[in-house]
């Protein structure tokens, strides 16, 4: 952009019944862009030089059953070579075009409410924002991670160009950055819901909000600017190329244009609310707004309507009438105000707002520094001095109207308040939402309250209503570690028995193995022969000191709560099956009352019940244990106490257990359809303890994802479960440094991407590239490095 010429209008576009929510440049044709409106259709147009500047409507899509409020564009790629346009509507779904056809490819479904924004990232990613509170990440046509933090709707998302990094803002005024589906860092700042969110660069990006200001931030945290200049709302930000300059739109009818830090140029549209804006490849400004219009603003010479379209356009802007209840002027005194004759000083600003008196008329004029004059931008009413006797009190408040509304035959009717400068389809929805009636009668209220008050001026909703549709207030759905070491004995001193003092697990098969036989690998040349992964034996816990384990049972079994004390013959079954499950070649099995005494053990007090977990550990294993404990109802129990056993504030030697015992699951069948069926809670819960400081915990929490990936390797649709692999693996390697748990997450995401383009294509989108290679280059031990390479290999 020049940065020396004014933006003026290019043409105006009759584009859509209703507002138009969302815009968004198309991949194809050139100098193409989408638009979507409450209408519930999408619509793409293409310049048409031909016709005065204008655009034509070249593809029109149908998939929504409601409103459709934002849109955005994937990138094409070798099956779509013009890329695909993505919609988030008012029925809770996603719907993704092809530029060759008017109905969706197909549908994403997952969401509980409005969908009201999306962002496209790399290699096909979809980020979306719902009222549900909620923003999720998907992939082809599967849902890869829901990111859950915020406590009101999500009104704005965006991907960051680098790093698998994520934003969300929300009405909960705050602003959260996401990484491989985990929350890193909250931004806090705004006085009320963050409504817009752009990208600067890779390290800055701007925000918008409902408190009328625009926050400039670095991505470490820090707020650097705050832009101040619209009078009410501000819905949404595009960036200009030179990532220096923007453009904002808001309810105070605007479209601004801030160079340098400073608001250059401000343009006046006849509608209310201006809801979105982008900026096309020639540099132009594309604005949508609630009349259902789209307006094309030009820097150009040659680009600029006709005197007899910008005549057009202002004439149409003198005539809007503007209610000061917007916020926009202030309370106006009409004896105060000056004459006509105050129009001959010149303003010292473009978009510097002058009111001026006419007998009783009070009407607004905006100083255009390119025109070097006075434009009318409209006649103001509902001034402090004007009265109104014809209002209607309705629980304490003054109103246009009251409507009696008979719901159910034979009972009472309901009431409902409206104001002509409401929302009718906000009124309408708020009153379905405060008398608990099915939204599928909103249209029908809707129309209700447009025809019952035709011949008034119905403007914008108040600034202190709540508000889904127009952004007036929030609206809130629904409303109404201990990082103690692991030393040589933390439980009773030095020489005794410690848990995890071990081998830090084996593979089930007896092939050579890079996780046990460490020294085999110290020197390796670079491999040419992936012997690493895809890794679906599964690697088990399986080594243990069996006199070592029950002397600490029986020394603590005397100190124990009499209710859990065990008696000798209780202590006897314990043994037994101790000796018995350490060594899985016996041909003897274990019986009820042995499995019943290790599972009533397992509930002892959590600072003595560690022997018993270690026994545990171990029976698992057994496929009659395996059976018994992991099947059915049984199952559920013990995956339950595992969990709480790995609770932050818990101890650490019970938490590396419990993921032991978890990882030891996997050897049988049983087990396995357990821990699959239990995948989101044992993994959500297994990935918090990343933070724990313990070397032994995070080389079990890095097999127990690798026994996951092996699990899923070959299962192309379990992207949804891999995507948790990949988010866990990727955020645990943030923070630990142990070689080994390092080498075993490397090993688990090499399984997870092994074969699956889409898991790959995911996996760079997280920017899981960049945040493993630094250990390629790691050569103690040599298996690190090698495993690291590997993998940067499948993601090439």
């Amino acid at each position: 952009m020049s940065g020396s010429n004014s933006y003026r209008l290019r043409c105006s576009l009759p584009a859509h019944e209703m507002d138009v929510r969302g815009l968004a440049v198309a991949a194809y044709p050139d100098g193409a862009f989408v638009s979507v409106s409450r209408d519930r259709t999408a619509r793409v147009w293409v310049p048409n030089p031909s016709e005065n500047q204008a655009f034509t409507e070249m593809h029109c899509m149908n998939g929504h059953s409601n409103f459709v409020s934002c849109v955005c564009i994937i990138t094409p790629n070798e099956t779509y070579p013009r890329g695909l346009i993505a919609t988030g509507g008012h029925d809770n779904n996603i719907c993704v075009f092809s530029l060759d056809r008017p109905d969706p490819l197909f549908t994403l479904k997952g969401h509980k409410n409005t969908v009201c924004t999306l962002s496209a990232g790399k290699f096909g990613t979809i980020l979306s924002g719902s009222w549900d509170t909620t923003a999720k990440v998907w992939l082809g046509e599967k849902c890869m991670m829901t990111l859950q933090g915020h406590t009101a709707a999500v009104w704005a998302v965006v991907i960051l160009p680098e790093q698998g990094l994520m934003l969300s803002g929300s009405a909960d005024k705050t602003i959260k950055l996401w990484k491989a589906g985990r929350c890193e860092k909250t931004y806090t700042g705004h006085e009320d819901c963050v409504r817009g969110l752009a990208v600067i660069n890779e390290v800055e990006f701007l925000s918008c909000s409902n408190d009328a200001s625009i926050r400039r931030w670095m991505v470490t945290g820090e707020c650097v600017q705050v832009y101040q200049g619209h009078t009410n709302y501000i819905y949404s930000l595009a960036v200009f190329p030179n990532g220096q300059d923007f453009v904002s739109t808001g309810e105070d009818r605007t479209l601004r244009v801030w160079r340098k830090g400073e608001c250059s140029q401000t343009i006046r549209l006849p509608a209310q609310s201006v809801w979105c804006c982008c900026i096309l490849p020639n540099g132009d400004i594309a604005v949508g707004a609630s009349d259902g219009i789209i307006r094309v603003f030009t820097e150009s010479e040659e680009r600029v309507a006709s005197a007899q379209d910008l005549q057009a356009f202002e004439d149409e802007l003198s005539k809007a009438i503007i209610d000061p209840k917007t916020g926009d002027l202030g309370d106006i005194k009409i004896e105060d105000l000056p004459g006509r004759e105050h129009l001959n000083e010149p303003g010292n600003r473009d978009g510097q707002t002058r009111l001026i008196k006419d007998g009783s008329n009070v009407e607004a004029y905006q100083w255009s520094v390119s025109d070097e004059r006075w434009v009318k931008i409209g006649d103001v009413v509902g001034g402090s001095s004007q009265q109104n006797s014809k209002r209607v009190m309705y629980e304490g408040k003054e109103y246009d109207f009251v409507f009696s509304i008979d719901v159910n035959e034979g009972g009472p009717a309901l009431k409902l308040p409206y104001n002509v400068a409401d929302d009718p389809w906000l009124t309408a929805h708020n009153f379905l939402q405060k008398n608990d009636l099915s939204p599928m009668f909103l249209d029908q209220v809707a129309n209700f309250i447009i025809e019952n008050t035709k011949g008034h001026t119905i403007g914008p909703a108040p600034a202190t209503a709540a508000d889904p549709f127009t952004g007036g207030g929030r609206y809130i759905p629904g409303s109404g570690g201990d990082s103690q070491g692991f030393g040589a004995d933390p439980f009773t001193g030095a020489g005794r028995y410690i848990p995890g003092s071990g081998s830090t697990g084996t593979v089930a098969s007896g092939i050579a193995d890079p996780f046990t036989g460490g020294s085999a690998y110290s020197s390796l040349p670079k491999a040419t022969t992936n012997i690493f992964f895809p890794n679906t034996d599964g690697v088990m816990f399986e080594q243990a000191n069996t006199t070592q384990i029950l002397g600490k049972l029986r020394e603590l079994n005397n100190t124990a709560p009499p209710d859990h004390k065990l008696s000798d013959a209780a202590l006897d079954c314990l043994e037994k099956l101790l000796i018995l499950v350490a060594d899985l070649n016996s041909q003897e099995q274990p019986t009820a009352e042995q499995m019943s005494v290790l599972w009533r053990s397992c509930h002892w007090p959590e600072d003595i019940v560690f022997p018993v977990l270690d026994i545990l550990r171990l029976a698992v294993r057994h496929p009659e244990v395996n059976a018994q404990l992991c099947g059915g109802t049984e199952g559920a129990s013990l995956c339950n106490h595992l969990l709480g056993l790995m609770a932050l504030e818990g101890r650490s030697a019970n938490q590396m257990l419990a993921l032991r015992t978890l990882c030891n699951c996997f050897t049988g069948s049983h087990g396995r359809a357990l821990l699959l069926g239990q995948r989101d809670a044992v993994l959500s819960r297994a990935g918090d303890l990343r933070v724990v400081s313990n070397k032994n915990i995070h080389v079990a929490l890095a097999t127990l994802v690798l026994n996951y990936a092996g699990r899923l390797y070959g299962q192309p649709t379990e992207i949804e479960a891999k995507a948790q692999c990949l988010s866990v693996a990727s955020t645990a390697l943030e923070v630990v440094q142990d070689k080994e748990a390092i080498f075993r997450l490397l090993v688990a995401l090499g399984t997870t991407v092994a074969g699956d383009n889409t898991a790959k294509d995911l996996a760079r989108s997280l920017g899981v590239n960049s945040q493993i290679s630094k250990y390629a280059r790691v050569s103690d031990p040599a298996k690190v490095g090698e495993c690291c390479r590997l993998v940067l290999d499948e993601l090439q």
